[in-house]
């Protein structure tokens, strides 16, 4: 592990562990989760689906609009590695997406037509909950070494404690209403990117650059400003008025 690297991991779990005990927004969590994951790791992308209070999955993150898409495909195929992940609450290591075509046949034609060659499929889990599974895409064939999936498993499981706290573990009823408001809040955002990809003309991944620099600059939730915008209680020209004197617009 280079010196670097090393440095950057501890930054990622100080930042995560400082936002469990200052209060954090699910939403922003998450995101950072699967954006950590892309970087840190030997992946392309990672994106994370959440189990709501019927076992249903959802698309809770991605670092990607691209793994978003191929992670949607998963949940309306039913079919896929992340799917498998959950129902076995055991990791799912895919080295090579096309020797998979008779185990999943829909699933292996679209990730190698958007340039997957590989996933790596993590449980997030609490005791014997599993909450859903990180899904880590790389673009070429090949195996994570064990130090990265270690790595990340134990972001996951980060990731899982921040969703249900320790107290609340063991209460079925209190993660499912924890899960059902990440999923929420998840819905918010969703819509809050479309609101300013449609004013702007900007793609979804530039969209949620804007609003996550105008919520973190303002020390406002991700949910909270997402939340405003979908209720036309915040002016989506506002915010990109402020990601303009940012320099992070043209």
């Amino acid at each position: 592990m280079t010196g670097t690297r090393e440095h950057d991991i501890i930054r990622v779990f100080v930042e995560m562990s400082n936002e469990l005990v200052d209060g954090y927004d699910v939403v922003d969590l998450l995101s950072d989760l699967t954006t950590n994951c892309a970087t840190l790791l030997d992946v392309a992308s990672a994106g994370l689906l959440l189990a709501d209070g019927r076992g249903v999955l959802h698309v809770a993150a991605a670092s990607s609009e691209r793994t978003q898409h191929l992670e949607t495909f998963q949940l309306q195929r039913e079919e896929g590695p992340c799917l498998d992940c959950y129902h076995s609450g055991e990791p799912v290591i895919v080295p090579a997406v096309a020797e998979e075509a008779e185990r999943w046949p829909q699933f292996s034609r679209r990730a190698e037509s958007m340039g997957f060659a590989s996933v790596h499929a993590i449980p997030m889990r609490l005791r014997d909950n599993v909450l859903g599974a990180l899904g880590l895409f790389g673009d070429r064939p090949g195996q994570l070494n064990d130090d990265d999936l270690d790595l990340a498993q134990a972001m996951a499981h980060v990731a899982s404690v921040a969703l249900v706290n320790e107290k609340s573990a063991s209460d079925l009823s209190t993660v499912n209403a924890q899960l059902e408001h990440a999923l929420v809040s998840r819905v918010a955002l969703e819509q809050a990117k479309g609101i300013i990809a449609n004013i702007s003309g900007l793609d979804m991944q530039d969209a949620f650059t804007v609003l996550r620099r105008y919520a973190r600059d303002h020390g406002h939730k991700l949910t909270d400003v997402s939340t405003q915008l979908v209720n036309r209680e915040l002016d989506g020209d506002r915010v990109l008025a402020h990601a303009r004197r940012a320099s992070i617009l043209g």
